[in-house]
């Protein structure tokens, strides 16, 4: 059989070969498909998207596109930089760059209070706590207020709260904020001004870079009059005293008596100013708020204390100046007296000195300390007519009873001196000459600070001139006022001081390294009069009076026969040993 090619070739042409397909045989209809459903669609014809449609459909769309350009230009160009600098800000954070707070030194330029780098900063053991003040560092770092360990300064130089945070890492305060003392009161010159620096983020908070914006301005430091040796001296010598015979707290004042600058000024017990700054111990924090002994109490500015004979001084003045007594007159106490009952002949009131002195005039009264003396020269006695309550007041006004210290850093509270009007106010009782013996003597309602005491006892030393103490060291004083009173007359009231020293009720002062004037007082306390403040109080040199002082020792037991005086005698020692340049006239 003969092979064919071509026969091959047209049978597989022949098998691929199509023919046309009928409509009906792909089509579906009711005659063709059984169970037609009609609801279902089935076997509709589809119909062209009508014109309406399609306009509704591109009006949405242009309709769009309007509204997304008019939004994009509302953000773009007509607010276009507010939110630019909302983007920026989102990316800039600003940050404080905290200023130095200034530095506090002693009158002999020893630094009490300083800044310390952060301990975090590698720089903490490299810097002086002087330079540190003016120092930026390059991370958010808020250098810690340091002060120096010296006891008795806590009242003086107070403490300080640091810059806080929100819990978004964002300052809410942004400065250091003064608390009590000289932080407190200079806050202002202390504090600078805070500066600022951009810090450039990403997304994630990584910083990229930072710049600083404006540069801080460091605080003023301050040089204050205080002497911080003698201050830690007085403070312990009165600690020691009051832990020792059981008085619960005490309060000592040197100033100057020309300039008025406080040499010393503290008050016992204490709180610890470091501690209160630093808020990282908490159960000392709480056992010094729950003393009992008030430690945050500024005893020296603003306890308030019945004076007692302190005030004897400033009766005597208003003495001689009202002529109810000369110099050398001679009142013989015999160590009492007796008022007849107004209501009851057959009664009468015996006010009692505390010992019976003989003949006294008013340098021996003031010296021995005679109660009975200063009952008849401020109430009257038979044909003796007294000062009566209104000059009582009016003099013992004079020397800055009764009153605020106006525009000093010890203002402190005003106290009382007992008035007609007082008593009304406070016990809506009428007023007898039994109340003007007792505040004659710094009884009864009499209230004063240790650092009023100190400076009327500073107007008695200088002539007259009444100061505004002040805790800055400056050579130009702040005067009051000016007492009207001859300087005779002071004369006589020092010269009657300078006897209680040498031989008074002062005399443990009587040292021979200075000549001491002073007055000591013990004011009894409460209705059972079993406890008692004591008081000593005075100036020296005798002959050219530079420093007066004050010591108080509060609440101490009727019996004890040590107080005021032996603190200040100990501090009298410890300064001819270590300051004896104080002493010199």
């Amino acid at each position: 059989m003969q092979f064919s090619w071509k026969k091959i070739f047209f049978w597989r042409k022949g098998r691929r070969r199509n023919h046309e397909i009928a409509p009906d045989e792909v089509l579906l209809d009711s005659s063709n498909l059984p169970n037609f459903d009609t609801t279902q669609f089935e076997g509709r014809l589809g119909k062209p998207i009508s014109l309406v449609a399609l306009y509704v459909t591109g009006g949405a769309f242009i309709l769009g596109l309007l509204l997304f350009l008019f939004k994009a230009s509302q953000l773009q160009i007509v607010n276009g930089e507010e939110y630019f600098g909302r983007s920026e800000n989102n990316i800039l954070r600003p940050i404080p760059v905290f200023a130095g707070r200034g530095v506090l030194f002693d009158r002999n330029g020893i630094i009490l209070a300083w800044n310390a780098p952060g301990t975090d900063s590698p720089m903490v053991s490299k810097l002086d706590p002087v330079a540190t003040s003016s120092i930026v560092f390059a991370e958010d770092i808020i250098t810690r207020r340091e002060y120096a360990t010296s006891s008795g300064m806590a009242h003086v130089l107070g403490y300080v709260k640091y810059p806080s945070k929100d819990s978004n890492g964002f300052y809410y305060q942004e400065d250091f904020e003064g608390v009590d003392g000289v932080e407190d009161y200079f806050d202002d010159e202390l504090r600078g001004v805070n500066g600022s620096r951009l810090v450039e983020v990403d997304a994630r908070g990584k910083v990229l870079s930072h710049n600083i914006v404006r540069s801080p301005l460091q605080g003023k430091n301050l040089t204050l009059s205080v002497d911080s040796k003698i201050q830690s001296s007085l403070y312990n010598n009165i600690k020691d005293i009051a832990q020792r015979v059981g008085f619960t707290g005490g309060a000592g004042v040197i100033m100057d008596v020309h300039t008025g600058e406080i040499i010393a000024l503290t008050s016992y017990p204490e709180y610890d100013p470091q501690v209160m700054s630093d808020k990282t111990n908490s159960p000392a924090i709480r056992a010094m708020l729950n003393d009992s002994r008030l430690p945050f109490l500024d005893r020296a500015v603003d306890g308030l204390y019945a004076p007692g004979s302190i005030v004897k001084p400033y009766m005597a003045l208003a003495a001689l100046n009202e002529k109810v007594v000369e110099p050398s007159t001679v009142i013989t106490p015999s160590g009492s007296i007796s008022i007849p009952n107004p209501y009851d002949k057959t009664k009468s009131t015996i006010f009692r000195d505390w010992k019976a002195h003989g003949p006294v005039d008013i340098r021996k009264a003031l010296s021995v300390s005679s109660d009975v003396y200063f009952y008849i020269v401020g109430g009257g006695y038979k044909d003796m007519k007294g000062l009566g309550v209104a000059r009582i007041d009016r003099y013992l006004s004079m020397f800055g009873f009764g009153k605020e210290i106006p525009e000093s850093f010890v203002n402190g509270k005003a106290g009382v001196i007992p008035t007609p009007q007082w008593k009304k106010e406070t016990f809506d009782e009428d007023w007898y000459v039994g109340d003007t013996y007792n505040t004659s003597i710094g009884q009864y309602g009499f209230l004063v600070t240790p650092v009023q005491i100190a400076r009327a006892v500073a107007a008695v030393a200088n002539g007259g001139t009444l100061l505004v103490p002040s805790i800055i060291k400056t050579n130009t004083p702040q005067v009051e006022s000016t007492i009207d009173i001859p300087a005779s007359y002071f004369q006589v009231v020092r010269e009657g001081m300078r006897m209680g020293a040498t031989e008074g009720t002062g005399v443990a002062l009587n040292v021979s390294y200075v000549k001491i004037a002073t007055k000591s007082g013990t004011a009894e306390l409460g209705v059972a009069k079993d406890h008692v403040n004591s008081w000593i109080t005075g100036f020296w040199p005798y002959e050219n009076p530079r420093y007066a002082f004050a010591v108080l020792l509060e609440k101490g037991s009727v019996h004890n026969l040590i107080g005021a005086a032996a603190a200040m005698r100990q501090e009298l020692d410890w300064m001819n040993v270590n300051t004896p340049e104080y002493f010199k006239e």
